[in-house]
């Protein structure tokens, strides 16, 4: 085995191909100590044990035992729970409160008499004891933390708790022994940390469950090489920031579950509260005497579960020869597109008009199932009339003016219908008949049929 000579501090552990007087990386005098090691370009045999061959119909598959936490929202998101032998890595923007919600199912999982290991390479224990003190009403016996940089001693940790949970706060953080003198965060640290990892939590003898914490770069993706998402089983994003309540967690990747599955919390003082029913959440309380115009209602997909969401719009004469359009819940493309389809196809003259658009509770809206009720709300502010609160409109709308269909109608229709609404507007043949103990579906086929009916304001353009 070919060797080579290096200079190694005694104080650090820093290595330099070349002596110095002073380690260049803890400034100590006279502590670089000559050494050898092997190069890392010669060649080794590493035994590797070989796996069998075998027949996929014979293949025993696990029965997938998934950890459940209690949190809601956290385990819709995973698909049922955290699967046993999975590894998922949860990252957010600074501050966004994915320590918190590690911190959150490493609680909820050790009430069930489980055994979690928390490692930080950010915070010291004394930081994790406040964080828990703040969050937690009571913390649990079985949660061991452990505040060091060192993969190795993560691993050494794992053999000594023998956890059923690991959780390793961030994964940018730690760095192997083997791959010094690269520093923590650097590609290669990263990928062998994770794969260490994921080497543990499937082992078959004893599958273990872990979550990986990753930080977030300037382009609000995984800081690192995109290969450290493929290695794992889910990915989680928390999106949401600073003074934002709402925190929404996101599936982009999720082998046991669905993928784009989504859940809802809202930030406290006490850390993040599951929002069980965003349907509610999302919807203006209000009496039929209390009625404001500029409201309307529509039903949006997030992941697999529907959800009520209210439209709020504000119209109002512009003084300059530059209208506002502000909305910072739509694009601004798409917001200038619907604008311009109710001034053509709904006879509203809005060249004059500030149009300012928002959602309750700050949702972002990606559908065009959400596109009907922006025009509604839009026509209600600049008529000044109300539309019942027990009403809601489900549409696409054409640049011809025409209510086209949108997806899973009747699953959101089923939703309007669970929440007691009493009337919603579908485009004609928009859904299948299915059973409702309540609702009203009325189907419309032009926009301009609908603004007559709900304002009763006829068309003077044009009449379809």
């Amino acid at each position: 085995m070919k060797v080579k000579t290096i200079y190694k501090c005694s104080n650090c552990g820093y290595k330099s191909p070349k002596w110095a007087g002073r380690c260049p990386d803890c400034g100590e005098w006279n502590t670089l100590e000559e050494t050898e090691e092997a190069k890392s370009g010669a060649k080794t045999t590493k035994m590797v044990a070989k796996q069998p061959i075998s027949r996929l119909a014979e293949v025993e598959t696990g029965n997938d035992q998934r950890l459940l936490t209690g949190i809601t929202e956290f385990d819709r998101v995973m698909g049922g729970g955290i699967v046993r032998d999975s590894v998922t890595i949860i990252t957010s923007p600074p501050g966004g409160g994915k320590s918190t919600l590690s911190l959150m199912a490493a609680s909820a999982v050790a009430k069930q008499g489980y055994r979690v290991l928390y490692a930080s390479g950010e915070e010291s224990d004394s930081q994790i004891k406040n964080r828990a003190d703040r969050i937690l009403e009571t913390i649990e016996q079985n949660i061991f933390i452990l505040a060091d940089t060192s993969m190795d001693r993560v691993l050494e940790a794992i053999t000594e708790v023998d956890p059923d949970l690991i959780i390793l706060d961030s994964i940018q953080t730690y760095a192997l022994a083997e791959f010094l003198p690269s520093r923590a965060g650097n590609p290669t640290q990263t990928m062998e940390c994770a794969s260490a990892l994921v080497s543990v939590a499937k082992n078959k003898k004893r599958p273990r469950a872990a979550l990986m914490i990753g930080q977030m770069n300037k382009s609000d993706e995984i800081a690192g090489l995109r290969a450290l998402e493929h290695l794992v089983d889910a990915v989680l994003v928390l999106e949401g920031e600073g003074a934002d309540e709402l925190r929404c967690l996101v599936a982009t990747k999720n082998r046991f579950g669905s993928t784009g599955e989504m859940g809802f919390f809202t930030m406290t003082e006490t850390g993040l509260a599951s929002i069980d029913n965003p349907s509610e959440y999302f919807v203006t309380k209000r009496q039929k005497e209390d009625q404001v115009s500029g409201s309307a209602l529509t039903v949006l997909k997030e992941g697999s579960r529907p959800v009520i969401a209210e439209i709020e719009s504000l119209v109002s004469a512009s003084f300059t020869p530059y209208p506002s359009r502000i909305s910072e819940t739509m694009k601004k493309d798409t917001m200038n597109t619907l604008i311009s389809i109710l001034e053509q196809r709904g006879n509203l003259k809005l060249y004059d008009k500030n149009v300012v658009i928002k959602t309750t509770g700050g949702l972002f809206l990606k559908e065009q199932a959400a596109n009907l009720a922006v025009l509604m709300s839009i026509a209600s502010s600049v008529y000044n009339k109300p539309i019942p609160a027990d009403w809601a409109f489900l549409a696409d709308v054409g640049l011809t003016g025409e209510l086209k269909r949108v997806p899973s109608m009747e699953s959101r229709v089923k939703e309007l219908d669970r929440m007691g609404f009493e009337k919603v507007f579908i485009p004609a043949g928009g859904m299948r008949e299915v059973p409702l103990e309540k609702i009203e579906v009325v189907e419309m086929k032009f926009l301009s049929q609908l603004i007559k009916v709900l304002f009763g304001k006829k068309q003077t353009n044009q009449e379809y």
